[in-house]
């Protein structure tokens, strides 16, 4: 028998901007996730963890409407994301409002390669927000700054490193002033000496009370900056707790499992 998901009280008491109830995907007869149901509060860092495979990526995928959902429920920031069926019929206006509060971050960084670092951050708020260009660029370099890179502010992504690029990402993620940062293995593509500079940017905003679900192979980051870590298993969340509760007394024996492995490396 499943164990009962307990939520810590603090999670209880935060106002819910993500609310995920018996959630359903699939892709063909792929059952990707299954009954899924998780609240995030706002300001919270919630840590997806588990094997390949397992759905995470596209658990928070779904959040940011990038994967469509058979059944079940999600709302993020009090909008309801439209069903698989809901968008076959023209359900887009309130995914378009979801997605303007939503940011993301991929295991590849998807920068424009012909821009410069400024104007790969800019061009989102002038084009979608119209924002006026030189009111944009101004902001793009505070955001540079903030991930530490305003020096290299006008450089081409091919002349910045794999982990520059990557805060480059999340900077023009945070230039469109999201309420939420979603972060799908961040640091997965970057050789491990980048890993590190990233993860500083992730903290930083943790710190600053971002509202953040990561998914994340990075154990010891988790333990660190989570308020909550969840455990997915072939599509099902079989625990959710602090991370003490999870890295030192996990209660599933498919947790334990997994640990035992990862916590080895």
């Amino acid at each position: 028998m499943m164990n009962a998901i307990q939520i810590p009280e603090s999670t209880a008491s935060r106002e819910v901007i993500v609310s995920i109830g018996h959630l359903n995907k699939s892709f063909g007869a792929f059952h990707v996730l299954k009954d899924v149901d998780l609240d995030v509060g706002r300001g919270e860092v919630v840590v997806i963890i588990g094997a390949s495979g397992s759905g995470k990526s596209t658990l928070i995928r779904c959040v940011n409407g990038l994967e469509m959902y058979q059944s079940g429920r999600l709302t993020v920031d009090g909008f309801s994301m439209p069903t698989e069926a809901d968008r076959a019929i023209g359900g887009e206006k309130e995914l378009a409002m979801i997605r303007k509060g939503v940011g993301m971050v991929f295991q590849q960084f998807n920068l424009f390669p012909h821009m410069s670092a400024i104007d790969n951050v800019a061009i989102a708020p002038i084009r979608v927000r119209g924002r006026k260009p030189d009111e944009a660029r101004a902001n793009a370099l505070r955001l540079l700054e903030r991930v530490g890179l305003r020096d290299h502010a006008h450089k081409l992504p091919a002349q910045l490193s794999g982990g520059q690029q990557q805060r480059v990402a999340i900077a023009r993620s945070l230039a469109m002033e999201p309420h939420i940062m979603l972060f799908d293995e961040p640091t997965s593509a970057l050789d491990p000496e980048m890993v590190g500079e990233v993860l500083d940017v992730m903290r930083e905003l943790a710190r600053e009370g971002m509202t953040m679900m990561i998914v994340t192979h990075e154990m010891g980051f988790a333990r660190e900056v989570a308020d909550r870590v969840v455990y997915i298993d072939h599509g099902r969340i079989l625990e959710i707790g602090t991370p003490a509760e999870i890295f030192d007394r996990p209660t599933h024996e498919r947790t334990k499992t997994f640990l035992s492995r990862v916590l080895r490396h």
